[in-house]
């Protein structure tokens, strides 16, 4: 009690706070604190830390050598998760004799950080370790306040434990020391003992701006349930993305189209001038006024013709550029080269629009095509975008699911949809990964294989799609008679289907593919989704059905499930919610929430079929933002969303493995990812993000 009375005296009397921020970081526990203890601070949304010490608390008893790997993500404002893998050993088989005594835990830790506590007075959070899971070796409840003073950081907090060890379970009090940004020094009592630790930084800068590293040194405990009082840790920290921002006007402003404007309204107004000048005058003059205005239509097509080569340039497909006397510039494309996000896309067409056509008054209209299929539309003006590149004002648009508003009389420069993305194979190269976390077998254990997907656009709305894998590495256990061997990946093709994809009436869309699934088993049959988006982008619907029949012996098999998507796109996170029956006859519901960070994401998800589960996941782009364009004999380009998860059994006394729960067979092209770019093609997404559609020109133009 004497603790947390002293922390309190000195959370309340520090008269403020200071100028500088202390760097915060991971405890040896796995949350955002001092060694044991949790600070009230967290990692900043956006942000992951990957960690790993030496300091093995067994089983709440005593602490040894062992192995902590963390893993941790600010996924919200204030919301901090994290996974932690405890472990004695690395290979040892807990199975047999030799793994007596030892332990191999795989636990999850929350915490968040309470939005309505003035920032003035001090920082408060709450916080669980090893929740969920059927064996809690470490489960803790904490509450944790956190105040800083010039170079110092108070913290001091209530936790509850079932610790033999008493770690965590009772009143907690730390002080860090920061005199340099690259080093601090800690002090802490952690509810049993005294702790001591000293934490250096190497900056960001000498990182390539990647990250920054931090090494860690626990030098000091007087504890009585060590056995030795030393310990050490390193963590990497790193934000998953960089966020664009609308500049200051004179900041990076492309000021040739600025002044290229200019100079060519200042000559229209002498133009029209002249042309009052010359309502008077006789017959031969009113000729001379005729032939102007065809020089001035010849004029607007060199302009149309320089826009159509420029996007062709940036390796757009299937162009089509005209215009007519408004004037009204039309575009339509389809994207091949901005495989991460279409918004990429749609900026760097409309910048082109704004850097090429310098017409006083013009209108634009955009079209973004996907299999030839009208997917979105954009209309505005010209000379408001231009000023929204040079100044960073909002720009007045009307963005519409679908095909765009018909515009009358246009004359196509060339050939309307120049460069054909038709019959040109896409290959796409990525890793596809089975692991097994903190099992008795292992703390790690994986087979890993390259995965090729080729898909072929051949007519409008179908093609071929076409997936092989070739097995590169693996753990031994995942070796041929081994535990887990039959789940090993296998060289080979994995999907071969043709597909056809078809725009309904009110923003739906069907798509339906026929051919092989390998699935552990090789199946023949037919997979169909049905997907309608809201005009805004907030809704989602989808329906996903299939109906397969094994190859080597007379058996079928069927799965139909019902999905819901709610995005939240002012805090960039979505909602999704799936129910049925899925791909191995387990019938349920799986909740999960995605919080994204650009083209990334980290989810939290939960399942209820056959067995109950929680578990984490990540998508992260493995391809740059601008892929290289496609040549007559196809493209190569890496995965545009990777996606892996981490889950256990909650609700039981046991933690067995559940492999292929809540599974649904998963296409590379598909409704969701393919046409709809990941959910987030619509009016909302773009509006939410326009900082990105003018930093997109801004960086490939």
């Amino acid at each position: 009690m004497t603790t947390l009375l002293a922390g309190g005296v000195v959370l309340t009397s520090i008269p403020a706070l200071a100028d500088t921020q202390i760097n915060n970081y991971t405890a040896f526990a796995g949350y955002t604190g001092l060694l044991n203890t949790p600070s009230a601070e967290v990692l900043k949304k956006g942000s992951v830390d990957i960690g790993y010490n030496n300091q093995l608390d067994l089983s709440g008893q005593q602490y040894v050598d062992g192995h902590n790997y963390i893993f941790s993500a600010g996924i919200f404002d204030g919301l901090e998760v994290s996974g932690m893998i405890a472990s004695n050993s690395m290979h040892d088989n807990l199975i047999v004799k030799k793994g007596e005594g030892q332990i191999r835990d795989l636990s999850f830790n929350l915490k968040y950080q309470m939005p309505f506590v003035p920032k003035e007075w001090f920082n408060l959070a709450i916080g669980a370790k090893d929740i969920g899971g059927a064996a809690n070796q470490y489960e803790t409840y904490y509450l944790a306040g956190s105040r800083q003073w010039n170079d110092f950081r108070f913290s001091a907090g209530f936790a509850v434990s079932d610790r033999v060890t008493g770690q965590m379970d009772g009143a907690f009090a730390g002080i860090e020391w920061q005199p340099l940004d690259w080093f601090a020094l800690q002090l802490e009592h952690d509810a049993d003992a005294v702790n001591a630790g000293l934490r250096l930084t190497v900056p960001k800068e000498w990182l390539y701006d990647v990250g920054t590293l931090t090494l860690t040194s626990k030098f000091y405990s007087n504890t009585d349930h060590a056995e030795k009082d030393t310990f050490w840790g390193i963590n990497f920290t790193m934000p998953l993305f960089t966020q664009a921002k609308l500049n200051d006007p004179t900041e990076a402003a492309p000021a040739p189209i600025l002044d290229n404007h200019l100079k060519r309204e200042a000559a229209f107004k002498a133009h029209y001038q002249k042309q009052r000048e010359l309502a008077q005058k006789p017959l031969d003059e009113a000729k001379q006024e005729i032939s102007e205005r065809d020089s001035y239509s010849k004029s607007l097509t060199l302009q149309a013709r320089e826009l159509k080569n420029a996007l062709l340039d940036d390796g757009f497909e299937a162009v089509s550029v005209g215009f007519n006397r408004d004037p009204h510039i039309v575009v339509s494309f389809e994207n091949y080269v901005f495989n991460r996000n279409d918004i990429d896309a749609i900026g760097v067409v409309l910048g082109r629009i704004a850097e090429h056509i310098d017409e006083p008054n013009a209108k634009y209209s955009i079209q973004l095509l996907n299999r030839g299929m009208p997917m979105l539309s954009v209309r505005g003006h010209v000379d408001n975008y231009r000023e929204f590149i040079n100044t960073s004002v909002t720009p007045d648009m009307d963005i519409r699911p679908g095909e765009m508003e018909p515009i009358g009389s246009v004359s196509w420069v060339g050939m309307p949809k120049t460069n054909s993305p038709y019959f040109k194979p896409r290959l796409t190269v990525g890793p596809s990964l089975d692991t097994n976390l903190a099992t008795e077998l292992g703390v790690y254990d994986f087979s890993l294989a390259v995965s090729a997907a080729v898909d072929m656009p051949m007519w409008y709305g179908g093609g071929l799609s076409v997936v092989a894998e070739t097995e590169v590495a693996k753990t031994d256990d995942f070796e041929s008679h081994r535990p887990f061997g039959p789940f090993a990946k296998q060289s080979g093709i994995t999907q071969a289907t043709l597909y056809q994809t078809l725009e309904l009436p009110y923003g739906i869309y069907n798509q339906t593919h026929v051919g092989f699934f390998k699935e552990f088993h090789d199946y023949v049959g037919i997979k169909n989704e049905t997907s309608w988006l809201s005009d805004n982008g907030r809704h989602q619907i989808t329906a996903d059905l299939a109906y397969l029949e094994y190859e080597d012996y007379d058996a079928e098999r069927d799965y139909q499930t019902l999905s819901y998507r709610y995005n939240w796109v002012e805090q960039d996170v979505s909602f999704h919610a799936t129910a049925g029956r899925f791909f191995y006859e387990d019938s349920g519901v799986k909740l999960e929430t995605r919080f994204w960070f650009g083209d990334s994401y980290v989810s939290i998800f939960a399942q209820d079929t056959d067995v109950q589960m929680v578990g984490v996941a990540f998508s992260i782009p493995l391809t740059p933002r601008k892929d290289m364009a496609a040549t007559p004999y196809g493209q190569v380009k890496g995965n545009e969303a990777w996606r892996h998860t981490v889950s256990t059994r909650i609700g039981e006394e046991h933690n067995n493995l559940a492999i292929g729960k809540a599974l649904q067979l998963d296409t590379p092209v598909s409704i969701n990812r393919t046409l709809l770019n990941q959910g987030r093609l619509s009016s909302s997404y773009i509006y939410g993000n326009l900082a990105r559609l003018r930093e997109a020109y801004l960086t490939f133009r």
